[in-house]
């Protein structure tokens, strides 16, 4: 009886000291949706990262300075999909025209192995890769941010980079309405998940307001900034993440699997689509790839007639994308393992030939497009944010832990989520992970493989000058986001907030249906579907994507309205 009493007096406490300190948390700046500006212009999933990276254009950075804060700031500002325990990609053009593109994806740990998820009947136990201790990868973002910070930084001081996320993190910020609800409604997974109390956990409810401290993650910054990446891979926090393992009892990511990691600099997929230059990701990310089929496929069709969400659009999209997904899931894979066959899938004799039995009178069968021989998935809740400075240097990033929160595993005494990319590999030919796409052996689990993703970052250049930044994220949608945002702009001629704006649909060749945010299918576009055999399904919001648009001599940004990402710009 003493010892709860005495609980209660500790929570009590708690509450009281939380309300104080409520008052001098960090004030979130107001949400922008769409601001013009001749100098720099951020684009994020949050106002307060977005003004982390504005904070750094004032004080003379260039765009990956302002990246590299952005990158540290979502950490701390938007644990759901910001990380330093995930990874992801940046497209980078430089003023001079220089294009390049980093992966800092996810490995595999040493250990890896498609016995870790099936049970004796080998059937795949699909929780064990969406959660917990076997559904880590071996995290890339912080060795990706010191590449960048070694090649490209024009401030050359970290500790200046990662003053606002420390900040964030040590002071704190009031939660938003959607991210009370969300700690609210995952508390008991944080609870399974972890041995010890961590800072997503709260005794009572969350509410909007709500002041959230991250000490442990503060300190784990303050490491980083004085000690660089190795601090990450060799140093207290590397501990900490290995104490994490053995306080689960498991046998997984190693202190080898850490100081053995190193992102990649990696050949963009550039293609021209009429007088653009589009530039994005190639493997392991299948976005460059399949964005450059779509545009090809639309390109050889030569359809200039088509009316924006008319049932022609819609199902011509479908149609395309229905077969790109069908590629995706027998080609695409970690280049380093598999030889992925890139210039025969953008080859236009192959795109001649994918396109050929389209009908417009009647629905594809997805079934004609899989090997039934070597018949994986990625979660929505990525994170893309696009830069560009005063100088015109542009910067594309998509990060993820892949789940919401990843794997629901804090690294003990460090603060930080660990990711659940595991799940991003086809465990077993044939078997649908949690978000449905199939996979074949070139996305096999593989030790020290980098997972295959659907991550989009891309730029587009116009006459020498960059015309777009764009990407979103949303895993298996990612990908027909950003082809939909594109060709809203180059195509239907919208406004670059009607084009991000605008509902979206998808397709991604199984589930065999096309899926539709709420408000598109009217009762004649419902009809003329149907009446094709199209499976047609409602859903939630569709990508978050953020845009950088030139108008002129000044740029426009634009963030999506289905979250509470912001437009920063430059003072």
């Amino acid at each position: 009886m003493r010892n709860l009493i005495h609980r209660f007096i500790i929570i009590a406490l708690l509450l009281t000291w939380a309300c104080k300190t409520s008052q001098t948390g960090i004030t979130v700046s107001p949400i922008v949706k769409e601001a013009k500006s001749n100098k720099g212009i951020v684009v994020t999933a949050s106002s307060l990262a977005s003004r982390a990276g504005t904070s750094i254009l004032e004080q003379g950075g260039n765009a990956i300075d302002a990246a590299i804060a952005v990158m540290f700031a979502l950490t701390v500002v938007y644990p759901e999909a910001g990380n330093i325990g995930g990874g992801g990609f940046l497209i980078y053009r430089e003023r001079n025209g220089q294009t390049h593109a980093l992966d800092f994806r996810e490995k595999a740990p040493a250990v890896a192995d498609s016995k870790y998820y099936l049970n004796q009947k080998a059937d795949v136990v699909d929780s064990l890769s969406q959660e917990g201790i076997y559904s880590i990868g071996v995290p890339g973002t912080v060795d990706g941010i010191f590449q960048m910070f070694d090649k490209f930084s024009k401030l050359k001081n970290i500790q200046t980079l990662m003053h606002p996320a420390i900040q964030y993190a040590e002071i704190g910020y009031p939660l938003s309405k959607m991210q009370a609800d969300q700690l609210n409604h995952l508390q008991s997974r944080f609870l399974i998940n972890n041995k010890k109390e961590t800072a997503f956990v709260k005794f009572s409810r969350w509410k909007q307001g709500d002041l959230f401290q991250q000490k442990q993650l503060a300190e784990t910054l303050k490491r980083i900034a004085k000690n660089g990446r190795d601090e990450f891979y060799q140093g207290k926090t590397a501990e900490c993440m290995i104490n994490t393992m053995n306080a689960h009892q498991k046998t997984w990511i190693s202190k080898a699997d850490l100081s053995n990691y190193h992102s990649v600099w990696r050949t963009p997929i550039q293609f021209q689509y009429n007088d653009y230059t589009i530039i994005s990701m190639p493997p392991p990310s299948s976005g460059g790839v399949h964005l450059a089929q779509l545009f090809g496929m639309y390109e050889l069709l030569g359809r200039s007639d088509l009316k924006f969400h008319s049932s022609e659009h819609i199902q011509l999209f479908t149609e395309f994308e229905r077969r790109v997904y069908a590629d995706r899931a027998m080609f695409l894979g970690d280049p380093e393992f598999y030889p992925v066959p890139v210039k025969q899938l953008l080859n236009k004799n192959y795109l001649k030939k994918r396109i050929a039995g389209i009908d417009l009178q009647q629905a594809s069968d997805s079934r004609d497009f899989i090997d039934k021989d070597e018949l994986s998935g990625e979660s929505e809740e990525t994170t893309h944010f696009s830069i560009i400075d005063k100088d015109g240097n542009a910067a594309s990033i998509t990060t993820a832990l892949n789940g919401s929160y990843g794997s629901f595993v804090v690294a003990e005494g460090a603060g930080f989520l660990l990711n659940n990319e595991m799940d991003d590999f086809s465990v077993k030919p044939g078997v649908p992970n949690a978000y449905g796409l199939i996979g074949s052996k070139a996305n096999a689990i593989a030790a020290n493989k980098r997972m295959l993703s659907s991550m989009t970052p891309t730029i587009v250049v116009r006459g020498n000058r960059v015309e777009y930044i764009v990407g979103t994220p949303g895993g298996s949608t990612i990908i027909t986001s950003v082809f939909q945002v594109l060709m809203n702009l180059i195509e239907f001629h919208l406004s670059p907030s009607d084009a991000v704006q605008s509902l979206r649909f998808h397709h991604q060749l199984l589930p065999d249906c096309i899926y539709f945010e709420k408000g598109i299918l009217d009762k004649k576009l419902f009809t003329d579907l149907k009446n094709k055999k199209y499976n047609l399904l409602v859903r939630e919001q569709i990508g978050r994507v953020e845009l950088i648009a030139r108008e002129g001599d000044s740029f426009i940004g634009v963030a999506d309205q289905r979250g509470d990402d912001s437009v920063a710009i430059e003072n």
